[in-house]
């Protein structure tokens, strides 16, 4: 199973769909979810899969966002270097020398200097202000290719790393879109009406979330993000998050916390790994969005334990991707926090 979803995950994370087009990432995902139940879209780019029994007393949302971070062309120089911006949380931190795509498949690096040539401050990032790529043509030719306004991201591609360790860019949140479309395949209940929302522009505004959800009349709601796990000079509570010891099930005052101890119930009843994620306030995902959709939602967070968020070298476990498949699908297969 672990190979079919590395698969799924390395196929979502090829492709493109930077936060506001992510009309290539909803291509990609529909193929495997279309099979489930039925397919909709709407006008903000959201995709939706309709499944479980449309006559149900329970409705159930299960969110994922589509988007991936990445940069909005805002000039093309007359020397032929393209100026971006950020859209999204980008880490400035890692663009030197770092490899962009564009949409139409064309690359260019970030310019930077050479420490020879810097006045002793190499160690300080770049800021975005002062951020160009280089295509290497010039400008007349690059402005037949791209224009301003147009997307670029991270040109890194998946890698595997030792055990069932992956490294890519758009982990965040492909891996949790993948989650979703196993829990698609093990969901086996009559109780619940299952909308599985792969939302748009979470990275940048949270508009998918928050028009999605308006348009069903839903009971509960369960968004899957991911959150951090421990690496080095981590301390704290995230420094006890390990990867491959499963989801983290959000306890949040935002979030409904009959949920969320179901959400643990369930896994100890179904041996499920998971860990706890403790927020004071905001969880910073579309759960927010989420809960108070019209009169509000009950809702809860699970998270997928990851290292290096917002770079080209995200890592995960597709054991804990697996794991949240799973922990989802059981807590809807034996009726939810409200049974009865």
């Amino acid at each position: 199973m672990h190979m079919e979803l590395q698969s799924i995950i390395f196929d979502l994370c090829s492709t493109f769909g930077v936060s506001g087009s992510e009309a290539p990432a909803l291509r990609c995902a529909e193929k495997y979810l279309a099979s489930f139940g039925e397919i909709q879209t709407d006008c903000n780019g959201n995709l939706f899969a309709l499944l479980g029994n449309p006559n149900a007393e329970k409705t159930i949302l299960l969110d994922a966002h589509l988007d991936r971070i990445g940069f909005i062309i805002t000039d093309i120089s007359d020397d032929g270097f393209v100026k971006v911006d950020k859209l999204g949380g980008i880490d400035i931190r890692v663009l030197q020398d770092c490899v962009l795509v564009a949409e139409n498949g064309l690359k260019g690096t970030v310019c930077c200097l050479p420490p020879h040539l810097t006045d002793g401050n190499e160690g300080k990032a770049t800021p975005i202000s002062k951020t160009w790529v280089d295509f290497g043509m010039p400008a007349e030719q690059l402005r037949q290719q791209l224009n301003i306004g147009d997307t670029l991201t991270f040109a890194a591609q998946p890698q595997t790393l030792l055990g069932d360790k992956i490294t890519a860019p758009a982990l965040d949140d492909r891996c949790g879109v993948a989650a979703l479309i196993r829990a698609a395949e093990l969901i086996s209940t009559d109780e619940y009406r299952v909308i599985i929302l792969l939302s748009t522009q979470e990275e940048t505004y949270g508009t998918g979330a928050k028009t999605g959800a308006f348009q069903f009349d839903i009971d509960e709601a369960i968004a899957v993000d991911v959150s951090f796990a421990a690496q080095p000079d981590i301390s704290g509570q995230y420094g006890k998050i390990e990867l491959g010891k499963g989801p983290m099930i959000c306890i949040s005052s935002v979030m409904n916390r009959a949920m969320s101890d179901k959400l643990i119930a369930v896994a100890k009843e179904k041996n499920i790994p998971c860990q706890l994620e403790p927020i004071a306030g905001s969880t910073g995902t579309n759960g927010d969005h989420i809960a108070v959709s019209k009169s509000g939602v009950k809702t809860a967070v699970v998270s997928i334990p990851q290292r290096y968020m917002h770079t080209p070298v995200e890592v995960i476990s597709l054991a804990d991707v697996e794991n949240t498949a799973r922990l989802i699908a059981e807590y809807i297969n034996c009726g939810g926090a409200f049974h009865g």
